[in-house]
């Protein structure tokens, strides 16, 4: 497998992998794009200095972000035009509820920095992409926050794989510490969507 994945980060359809991993990530969670996002960014430290190097840094964080919003904004068309049936399946889940109800307050008062940290939370994306669509957001309050998320997220992914492998020396060992802060990073995130939202101040007698 891994012999498999070091053939693919050196030929050009590592663009494409990424690119459908990442707009697909926001259906399917499971999906290892961040895992791709590293190795690419690993594999193109270590080819640095090759006549034709791939892949190409600069290009692959432009691939990654651009595929974070396309994702995000299917999932939000989805939410938007599903109507009753995905409040329905929304309802059989207390968290899922919780956090799409705060979204759309976090939305409404300007408060979308809570999409740009969910981009970095397991299933974060899903449910801030699918809450900000069943709360009915118009486009530009959500579609800059998304921007804005692909690129926090893309340029973090990226930089960990890049650096990780130009300080460490060898790609493996790269790889293998930036995942490790991609995955604490996560759930620091995981923890900050979690946490209850401060408690209004009382107004003045």
């Amino acid at each position: 497998m891994l012999e498999t994945l070091g053939s693919l980060t050196a030929s050009p359809w590592i663009y494409a992998v990424v690119a459908v991993s990442v707009v697909l990530d926001v259906f399917l969670p499971v999906l290892p794009s961040g895992v791709l996002v590293i190795t690419a960014a690993a594999a193109a430290a270590a080819a640095t200095g090759s006549p034709a190097q791939v892949p190409d840094i600069m290009l692959l964080l432009v691939i990654a972000t651009t595929a974070s919003v396309l994702g995000d904004m299917a999932a939000y068309r989805l939410a938007r035009r599903s109507g009753p049936r995905l409040d329905r399946a929304i309802a059989r889940s207390r968290r899922l509820t919780r956090a799409h109800d705060r979204l759309g307050t976090a939305l409404a008062r300007g408060g979308g920095g809570l999409v740009v940290i969910a981009r970095f939370a397991p299933a974060g994306r899903s449910v801030v992409s699918l809450g900000a669509g069943r709360t009915q957001r118009k486009v530009t309050e959500f579609l800059p926050w998304s921007v804005l998320a692909g690129m926090s997220w893309a340029s973090y992914s990226v930089a960990l794989g890049y650096f990780g492998t130009q300080w460490l020396g060898t790609a493996w060992l790269g790889t293998a510490v930036s995942l490790i802060a991609l995955f604490a990073a996560g759930s620091l995130a995981a923890y900050l969507v979690r946490r209850p939202p401060p408690a209004p101040a009382p107004a003045p007698a």
